[in-house]
């Protein structure tokens, strides 16, 4: 039987892929039994009959460039191995809508792409920002209230029966999701939950930044957590990514139907190669979208609070930060032997390369794609509590765990001054990736949580 979902207090969430070409996964690499909240079924291969399922998304799932995606295209991939996939998502600037149609037309029956006005950054947002200081709703709810989505959805519900509609997140429900054609049974809703969001902006309230940002987080989380929850209770299930969101969600809505469906990893893709280059005992490398206010938050405090410890133990050490969209924060701290790469289309030999990977994030909940990545690549990790939340993973033998800078910055030194011990840890995480952490396992246990809500509701 796989171990249960093991879960920390505090944990942050997983918005760390890195784009690449998709290639198939080997079906069924291992069974996933999970317990399910509020009725005990448990899931294990997929059933043959096929399911008609609807995913709507305020974000494209592919290609994936960061974990959201990840984590829609690694689910969504799988199950259209077995099931009928239609999607709804909005698209904001920043992708290529006709590069995104092209990908998901790969493993989708329908795809419906819907530009979004409110998805730009810059002064765009601010405004956009500044009138949710006057409105009843949060600022990420007004960024996806979209009428043209709302006309897509009525047309694509009225005119083909689904069994499931996936919610991807909460944002976006205020969205009529319970149509059908004439006469048809209404469709089951269930979200995904990535994260607990307004959890998430309760944090950055307390997290530093200047007043003004704290203050106006402060105001959001509340109208955010207040549309979240309506939203997790008025869904037929709720998908979680841990443990710890499972409980701080049923704290707050008492009786929906739960079930934790990890994040997972491309394990055929995101594995050691004999092509790739060998670990060079001295590069420590952390990758992730540096947009993400966790990931920026994180970087700071190792490159300030941590690096230093490991550049004067190590002279020939070196640190390397792979991900689109660094701030000016963030590239104000490079140097000779602080490296931003920027955006990598294949992350893999950089992987392969580093004598260690860094996860010393301090925000956030969900799981983090960037530990189940690297260990399918059998890298050794060492991250905070936070950073490994929601993994099954024993410290100490599939990876370190420190949160204090110097204890953190002690155990990098381990792993660049003893090889044999980083390969040790990296076996054995890779081992657990293969086991535990792979999306055909995941999907699978998605598909019996739909099952499962089907015959709830029959």
């Amino acid at each position: 039987m796989p171990r249960s979902f093991a879960s920390r207090e505090n944990l942050s969430c997983e918005l760390d892929a890195q784009s690449r070409e998709p290639i198939p996964l080997p079906l069924h690499s291992y069974r996933h039994d999970a317990s399910l909240h509020a009725g005990g079924a448990q899931t294990g291969s997929m059933s043959p009959a096929r399911l008609s399922i609807l995913y709507v998304s305020q974000m494209p799932a592919s290609p994936p460039r960061f974990g959201a995606q990840a984590r829609m295209h690694g689910l969504m991939t799988e199950l259209a191995r077995h099931h009928d996939l239609t999607a709804v998502m909005l698209v904001d600037d920043e992708f290529d809508i006709e590069e995104c149609r092209f990908a998901m037309q790969g493993y989708c029956r329908e795809v419906v792409l819907i530009p979004n006005p409110y998805g730009r950054n810059g002064l765009a947002k601010r405004l956009l920002q500044l009138r949710s200081l006057a409105s009843t709703s949060s600022f990420e709810r007004l960024r996806v209230t979209v009428p043209a989505m709302q006309t897509a959805l009525d047309h694509v519900l009225r005119t083909r029966r689904f069994d499931v509609v996936n919610l991807e997140f909460t944002f976006l429900g205020h969205c009529d999701l319970r149509q059908a054609p004439p006469n048809a049974r209404l469709p089951a809703l269930v979200v995904d939950s990535h994260n607990i969001d307004y959890d998430l902006a309760r944090q950055y309230a307390c997290a530093g930044g200047n007043l003004a940002r704290r203050l106006y987080a402060d105001v959001n989380w509340r109208k955010l957590r207040r549309e979240e929850l309506r939203t997790y209770g008025d869904a037929d299930g709720v998908c979680l990514c841990s443990k710890a969101d499972e409980r701080r969600l049923l704290d707050e809505v008492p009786g929906v139907h739960t079930m934790v469906i990890p994040n997972a990893a491309d394990v055929a893709f995101y594995q050691p190669r004999p092509s790739d280059p060998p670990p060079d005992d001295r590069t420590v490398v952390f990758f992730g979208l540096l947009s993400y206010v966790p990931n920026v938050d994180g970087v700071i405090h190792f490159v300030r609070d941590i690096w230093p410890r490991i550049a004067d133990a190590h002279p020939q050490a070196r640190c390397k930060i792979i991900g689109g969209s660094p701030p000016p924060s963030l590239m104000a701290l490079a140097g000779p032997r602080v490296e931003f790469t920027g955006f990598v289309p294949d992350l893999r030999p950089h992987l392969a390369s580093a004598a260690a990977v860094v996860v010393p994030l301090r925000l956030g909940g969900g799981t983090r794609l960037k530990i189940v990545e690297a260990m399918a690549m059998g890298k050794a990790i060492v991250s905070t509590a936070v950073g490994a939340e929601g993994i099954e993973a024993v410290a100490g033998r599939d990876l370190l765990i420190e949160d204090q800078p110097a204890a953190f910055a002690n155990a990098v030194n381990r792993l660049l001054t003893e090889p044999g011990l980083a390969a040790r840890i990296g076996q054995s995480a890779r081992q657990l990736a293969q086991e535990q952490y792979a999306w055909s396992g995941a999907a699978s246990a998605l598909e019996g949580f739909y099952r499962h809500i089907l015959d709830v509701r029959s």
